[in-house]
């Protein structure tokens, strides 16, 4: 069960819902090689919390294969529901490693490279390449701290410190549990990647025939201070999430529920609360 659960948070650990990884800090050292399936439903996309300015619901499915050794490989499809091309929308390869400092610290080093389709709606877009670290450290709950730089056609760092703490509620039979792992993280970052959206987002309103909305009250100075707020390193996020799941034997079904609230420095809805849901069935050989 301990190995499972790291290999979900590895597996959702994708561009989509980068940083907010809830691994548990469980052995991260398999006793054995795994290859584990995951199906993903969510109803938006969420970079650190942040989301795009139109609603992006979206399908992914992802396989991770992790040796005995702590190194691993990950790949992982997407299809933006609003995305009426019969393409894929968006995919990832990626190949990490993670072992024990430790006895109670872990440390996980991944580097991911991602696809995205022409004129993508995704925040992160402009960023295909993210190199991370994380450090995990468990006792009676769970406490990390992740880095992670992601580049391409611009670049931005961002540091995550979280909590999380599992807790079995109940059993339904002798060989299952559904368990429920609160997690509250802070995300602080830059936000070169806002700059180049709005320029993509511009060409493809302008492809489809939507009118730019001019921003009031903003001239040559409005357009400095956002450049400063985007190269700045700001806190920008503040999330709760709540999985509630349910593992039996090989496999896992998963509800997920989380709450961002935006600090005041975020460049696409400064101050707003953003939720997100997701729905994940996992799969262990």
């Amino acid at each position: 069960m301990k190995t499972i659960l790291l290999i979900i948070a590895m597996a959702t650990c994708s561009q989509f819902c980068l940083a907010q990884s809830d691994s548990s800090a469980v052995d991260s050292v398999s006793s054995k090689s795994t290859l584990t399936l995951a199906a993903v439903y969510s109803n938006n996309a969420s970079y650190y919390g942040e989301s795009a300015a139109e609603k992006i619901p979206y399908a992914a499915v992802a396989v991770n294969y992790q040796l005995k050794s702590g190194l691993y490989l990950t790949g992982q499809t997407y299809k933006l529901l609003n995305d009426k091309s019969s393409t894929l929308s968006a995919a990832s390869l990626g190949a990490g490693v993670n072992f024990k400092l430790l006895k109670n610290l872990t440390t996980d080093l991944s580097y991911s490279h991602s696809f995205y389709a022409a004129n993508s709606p995704l925040l992160q877009a402009a960023n295909a390449d993210n190199a991370s670290i994380a450090l995990s450290f468990e006792k009676w709950m769970t406490t990390s701290l992740t880095g992670d730089y992601a580049f391409g056609k611009t670049n931005d760092a961002f540091v995550t410190a979280a909590i999380s703490k599992q807790v079995s509620l109940f059993s339904i039979g002798k060989k299952d549990v559904v368990t429920i792992t609160p997690l509250a993280n802070i995300v602080g970052g830059t936000q070169h990647f806002y700059q180049t959206y709005i320029k993509e987002k511009k060409l493809r309103d302008s492809l489809l025939g939507i009118l730019p909305v001019p921003v009031l009250g903003r001239g040559n100075s409005g357009q400095h201070t956002d450049t400063v707020a985007t190269t700045a390193f700001n806190v920008l996020s503040y999330s709760l999430k709540l999985p509630l799941a349910y593992n039996r034997g090989n496999y896992v079904i998963e509800a997920a529920y989380q709450l961002s609230l935006l600090s005041n420095h975020v460049q696409t809805s400064a101050g707003n609360v953003n939720s997100f849901f997701t729905f994940s069935f996992y799969y262990q050989f």
